[in-house]
């Protein structure tokens, strides 16, 4: 990232501080739980991924009985989610593996791990990737972690801090390299904010947005 990058990377922080004030912390959470309504959220909303999570944990129960459950009858209870087959392969997968390698269902130990080795260990998980292993991170243990989705990925192609052809993959390694450690969970949740109420991907309101003054797209427009 060049220096005027850097640059227009601290101001964005800034004005979306002043757009939509500093987040509450997200709280501690299951981290086992968290991850499970992760791997839900994966290709889906918020809504769907909320429906499947509780129609999960409602009819089968906790995760060591979702791991001793049938497939079809998880597959089942996570169809709200789509792609109900993958994502009940997922998650016994994760928890078989957690299971047999921990003795018991539980990432307590990822607390103590730092960031590169626990975002490595998660990883190791099948299904597991870079965006899902950031969110549980950031979100449940609190550690410095940019998780990329679509909106944050959009908005940074727009203002120009990643290039256009820069896969979500890459944009994670950019942006954790670049944003402050402190200011990750804040410049996230209010990336996600903007691209929702602003910066969404028909028809921005751009001459409503607050970084209209450096933004790469309201520029060229």
């Amino acid at each position: 990232m060049s220096h005027d990058n850097q640059e227009k990377l601290y101001n964005s922080i800034e004005k979306l501080r002043e757009e939509y004030g500093v987040p509450e912390p997200s709280g501690r959470k299951d981290p086992v739980v968290s991850l499970i309504k992760t791997i839900l959220s994966q290709n889906t909303n918020d809504k769907n991924r909320d429906m499947a999570a509780e129609r999960l944990f409602e009819r089968i129960g906790s995760p060591s009985e979702i791991l001793e459950a049938d497939l079809g009858d998880i597959e089942d209870a996570v169809r709200p989610a789509g792609l109900g087959n993958t994502k009940a392969k997922r998650i016994k997968e994760f928890l078989k593996k957690l299971k047999r390698e921990e003795g018991e269902i539980t990432l307590e130990h990822v607390e103590e791990m730092d960031v590169d080795e626990a975002k490595k260990y998660l990883k190791s998980f099948k299904g597991i990737g870079p965006k899902t292993a950031a969110v549980t991170l950031l979100f449940v243990f609190g550690k410095p972690l940019m998780p990329v989705d679509t909106h944050v990925h959009r908005v940074s192609k727009r203002l120009g801090l990643i290039d256009e052809n820069c896969s979500r993959d890459r944009a994670h390694d950019i942006l954790e390299e670049k944003v402050p450690k402190k200011r990750m969970y804040e410049f996230h949740i209010n990336l996600i904010k903007h691209g929702r109420s602003i910066c969404s991907a028909r028809d921005p309101k751009c001459e409503k947005c607050s970084l209209k003054q450096i933004c790469m797209y309201y520029q060229n427009r």
